[in-house]
């Protein structure tokens, strides 16, 4: 049997980094995968592929209605569904080839087959072939989550779907109805709106998006609007039918009432579960919580001593970078290092055009804790990059310490949100007031002036812009 310093269950984006960093530290490492290609969820059937299919449908909708504004004149667009998909594969095969090769790179023998605690330090493999034990001295389980379903509705991966059918689909629909106002059904969602789909967003809460900032919710459905996006809010869902090639869903509406929608296709959108089914957990002393989470400490070990857990197994939000983050974290405790983690500084980010990003306390949370606190915003109309881009909707919004100016929050809806936030998470990281970035030079014209622009008005409401 062989036998490893560390065995990783798991190579999505905190399995993976988590092995790659013990091999930096000297640590013999071993990860296993059940699938036949490294990545995980995030670059099989995730963030990556996704993020393909976002960037090609909006390349589409520019041509389609955008480019003439900038003088460039075209016959009318059509999409090549088979191409845009055909990309997306090659995005896909390339970046999990990737993985393989720092796999290599850094040594670490890789199995490909299901993994199976048989004990606290013991791993059976089951591949297409046969069955290998190894052994680990200490253990990560990264085996990341799967697509949540809701009582009543049975996915059958052809009408009624989740995201993984949603990124390879056969055809544009007409028509789809995505369950979940959140942000994969979203960000899914925008993708076959800008193709030319008619999207319908039956949404649980009173509001999209309702984990971030309700300022940043309000803005983002105005956006997708424009879309052809319809949104039905306080909606609950009884049931969802086929009938031949219609789908047919029922739901109560805020009073109750019995209401019917339908489509082409159904998205199930409603979140996401840990995997842990099979894991062979119960031969081990690792607990799980009440929603099927491993347990863990704020070492991220479990209740057995020498297994650690990472990424959407455990508690938090399920983002690839935070489970990247707790990765190198585990690697480094394990390396008798003394790593961090501010889990108040993990940011968020929506995938629309245009995105949304988001990291610290929102106003509702502040509020909640009875926090003083002032805030300041900065309209992206108002920013001489975005008029010369055409993205002028959205907003930067800061909140600060009304005493201490200290950053507290930062909201972002608007072109390049996903790039932008970092700033906001280093300023917030150095604990930087207000007044710090506002002081910052920022370079002329870019996106991030709106930054600085909203701090100037969180700091002393004095935008000089606006």
């Amino acid at each position: 049997m062989n036998k490893y310093d560390v065995i990783v269950i798991g190579s999505g984006p905190g399995g993976y980094v988590a092995a790659i960093r013990c091999a930096q530290l000297g640590i013999k490492t071993a990860i296993v995968e059940k699938y036949d290609t490294l990545g995980g969820t995030c670059l099989n059937v995730g963030c990556i592929p996704s993020k393909a299919l976002l960037d090609s449908s909006e390349h589409f909708h520019n041509a389609q209605h955008n480019f003439s504004s900038h003088g460039i004149k075209i016959n009318p667009p059509k999409v090549d569904f088979n191409q845009m998909i055909k990309r997306k594969n090659e995005v896909v095969s390339q970046t999990c080839d990737g993985v393989s090769y720092l796999m290599k790179k850094n040594k670490i023998d890789v199995f490909i087959g299901h993994a199976q605690l048989l004990s606290n330090t013991v791993v059976q493999i089951t591949s297409k072939k046969d069955k290998q034990k190894i052994e680990g001295e200490k253990i990560i389980i990264a085996t990341g989550s799967k697509p949540a379903t809701i009582p009543n509705v049975r996915v059958d991966k052809e009408k009624i779907i989740t995201s993984t059918e949603a990124l390879s689909l056969k055809e544009i629909p007409k028509s789809m109805l995505i369950i979940g106002g959140g942000v994969i059904g979203l960000e899914l969602g925008s993708v076959y709106a800008r193709l030319g789909t008619k999207i319908t967003v039956i949404e649980y809460m009173d509001r999209i998006i309702p984990t971030m900032d309700s300022s940043l919710s309000k803005e983002l459905k105005k956006v997708l609007a424009k879309l052809n996006f319809e949104f039905y809010l306080n909606h609950k869902v009884q049931n969802v039918t086929k009938k031949g090639n219609v789908v047919m869903l029922e739901a109560l509406n805020s009073s109750d009432e019995k209401v019917s929608f339908n489509a082409e296709y159904c998205l199930v959108s409603v979140g996401r579960k840990p995997n842990t089914y099979n894991l062979g957990l119960e031969n081990t002393a690792v607990e799980l919580d009440e929603r099927g989470r491993i347990k863990v400490n704020n070492s991220l070990r479990t209740t057995s001593p020498n297994i650690y857990a990472i990424g959407d197994v455990v508690k938090g939000p399920m983002l690839a970078h935070k489970a990247e983050e707790e990765g190198v974290f585990v690697a480094e405790l394990i390396a008798n290092q003394q790593p961090h983690i501010n889990y108040n500084l993990i940011p968020g980010v929506v995938y629309t055009w245009p995105e949304v990003a988001s990291v610290g306390k929102t106003e509702d949370e502040l509020k909640e804790v009875g926090i003083p606190y002032k805030t300041g915003s900065f309209p992206f109309k108002a920013s001489g990059r975005a008029r010369a881009s055409m993205d002028i909707d959205g907003f930067v919004k800061v909140i600060a310490d009304k005493n201490s100016d200290e950053i507290l929050g930062v909201h972002i809806v608007g072109p390049r949100a996903a790039d932008m936030i970092s700033e906001a998470v280093v300023a917030m990281e150095y604990r930087a007031s207000a007044e710090d970035i506002a002081r910052i030079c920022h370079a002329h014209p870019t996106f991030t002036e709106a930054i600085k622009e909203a701090c100037l008005s969180a700091s002393e409401n004095r935008p000089l812009h606006l």
